[in-house]
């Protein structure tokens, strides 16, 4: 069976048609639990310089075949853990523990720091023979671990060349990768930069890169966290595929609890650097024996405010768009001028009332980020847009660069990567005063402005000092949201803003627009991947695949009986 047939059944299949797949890789787990030890982690432990235990004692045994799940929230520990093994963590932190790989007596991953007798020289040495030869790794974000400026080609070429492979044979080799990872005409793809992939083709040749040394362990670090749910499912099905083919141990860390029940064999709940719960995936999933591993399970983000049909009627319209359509430049003429264009957006409508929320969802490349940027004016000057954008009856199509500058206020964007959205070199007071500063609010009114907008996100007053690498995830995000509540918007457009935290703090976020969305009344278009997430804050959604809207309505109605297939589909994917 192919790749492709195993994830369209994986979108198809029933309830019970999974619990028996499930049952299957746990019946096939116990048969590869037979197989020869790759990796044994004991008490690995890691320290700051100020004495915070970051890791603490963490221990456990890998096998051929088997498949170990790491989840926590951020700050757990996972992430930093599996960077140990590198030795890519900073010489800042003590690593201390013993780590055996299979033919290896010891790697040497304690650091100076733990008072070793290995010089720092051999135990480099020691731990770039491993890396990518024997441990590969997975990162979280393709887009920044992928260098922009070298093509998908001379990206993999590197990883071939590490391993002494012949330049003669390193496109060859190059295309054997790329359809191992099921990447459709590999050889167009060759000459191409990330920035010209999609989200999935980017992690598939991340997935490459890591094959071409053919590694005996494989860690994915956060594999699927910036993917839509059809790719997350297609990407750890092809990692368990390829896992099988290449007999291969691998270490998944994913704070998507659905994905480890399905594609893990074990599992360790980390928390704080503690190993909370360790054991059999099934076994833990089943019957959890710590509270914090049962409150992970059965996250509830709550539900969606209950408008009726009544309140829409008495609620003046927000957003009214009309026939919106985008397009990109593909291929230029001869003379400087645009030959053919890509039809981003399609013919899209929506009408949005005052203290609602939209819900637009679909896979990579459906046009979800495009209309975001289309509704907030944030388009490039190539792009060529049409149809009519109506906010609080201002059609802002039409309006001057300075018109526009003044109207922004009223349309706040919020975005996807809360680090990378901020500056670094801005102290959280000077990020959330930003906008009032360009409009000329004096210091005085400003602060106090500040501090009222960090009270709405709920956070203390003294986070005003701090910088972003002093917040946690979450906490960025509440700055962000911070930062466009303050301009007091009528229309806030958040993309994907909760796809980067994990589990714990999304419901949290969840929980806290949900009650900025009741005490302002602000109308939000929110754009994500996570059905779970739309559904308990949105009482409207559309469903866009290639451009085009093919199902809206609320979303309770779409939810209970979706008509259009891929909505289905979708919405199906979402469930198991």
């Amino acid at each position: 069976m192919t790749t492709d047939n195993v994830i369209t059944d994986s979108l198809t299949t029933t309830n019970m048609t999974i619990a028996t797949e499930q049952n299957a890789h746990l019946n096939n787990s116990h048969s590869n639990n037979q197989n020869k030890l790759m990796l044994t982690v004991d008490k690995l432990s890691i320290v700051t310089n100020t004495g915070l235990t970051l890791v603490d004692n963490l221990s456990y045994a890998l096998r051929q075949g088997q498949t170990l799940a790491i989840v926590g929230e951020s700050g757990s520990g996972k992430s930093i853990a599996s960077l140990a093994l590198l030795g890519l963590l900073p010489d800042s932190l003590t690593v201390s523990g013993e780590v055996k790989l299979a033919g290896l007596t010891v790697l040497p991953i304690a650091n100076a720091n733990a008072n070793v007798s290995v010089s720092a020289k051999a135990r480099n040495a020691a731990l770039r023979s491993i890396r990518g030869q024997r441990i590969g790794m997975v990162f979280q974000e393709p887009m920044t671990a992928l260098n922009p400026l070298h093509t998908v080609a001379k990206q993999i070429a590197e990883s071939l060349r590490l391993v002494g492979v012949p330049k003669k044979q390193w496109q060859s080799q190059t295309i054997d990768l790329l359809n191992d990872v099921n990447i459709t005409n590999p050889t167009d793809k060759l000459n191409r930069y990330p920035h010209e992939l999609s989200g999935g083709q980017r992690q598939r040749v991340m997935i490459a890169m890591a094959l071409a040394q053919q590694p005996d362990i494989l860690i994915a670090d956060e594999p699927t966290t910036a993917l839509d749910v059809t790719l997350q499912r297609e990407i750890l099905a092809l990692l368990d595929d390829l896992k099988r083919q290449h007999n291969m141990a691998m270490v998944l860390i994913s704070h998507d609890l659905n994905l480890v029940r399905r594609y893990s064999d074990e599992v360790i709940v980390m928390r704080q650097g503690q190993t909370i719960e360790q054991g059999q995936t099934a076994a833990v999933f089943n019957e959890p024996k710590a509270e914090y591993t049962r409150s992970l399970i059965q996250q509830d983000f709550g539900q969606a405010l209950n408008f009726s049909n009544d309140d829409k009627i008495q609620q003046s319209t927000v957003l009214q768009v009309s026939n919106l359509q985008v397009q990109f430049p593909i291929e230029k003429s001869l003379f400087g001028g645009t030959k053919r264009w890509f039809d981003a957006v399609k013919n899209v409508d929506m009408t949005l009332q005052k203290g609602w929320a939209l819900g637009i969802v679909g896979e990579s490349g459906s046009g979800k980020t495009t209309i975001a940027l289309a509704l907030s004016q944030l388009l490039s000057n190539q792009a060529r847009v049409g149809g009519e954008i109506m906010v609080n009856g201002q059609d802002i199509s039409v309006l001057s660069k300075g018109e526009l500058r003044q109207f922004r206020s009223q349309i706040q964007m919020v975005f996807q990567d809360p680090f990378a959205s901020i500056n670094p070199r801005m102290t959280v007071m000077q990020i959330i005063e930003e906008g009032l500063l360009v409009q000329g609010v004096d210091k005085a009114a400003r602060q106090q402005a500040v501090m009222d907008s960090l009270t709405t996100v709920h956070l203390p007053a003294e986070f005003a000092h701090r910088y972003p690498h002093e917040l946690s995830g979450g906490q960025r995000q509440r700055v962000a949201l911070a930062r466009a509540l303050i301009m007091q918007p009528s229309l806030l457009i958040l993309d994907e803003p909760t796809s980067a935290l994990d589990s714990t703090t999304q419901v949290t976020v969840v929980s806290l627009l949900r009650e900025i969305q009741e005490k302002l009344q602000i109308s939000y278009v929110f754009i994500s991947h996570d059905l779970k997430v739309v559904r308990a804050l949105c009482q409207q959604i559309m469903v866009l695949k290639d451009g085009i809207c093919i199902e809206s309505g609320r979303t309770e109605d779409v939810f209970n009986s979706p008509q259009h297939p891929y909505a289905q589909q979708l919405l199906q994917a979402s469930m198991i």
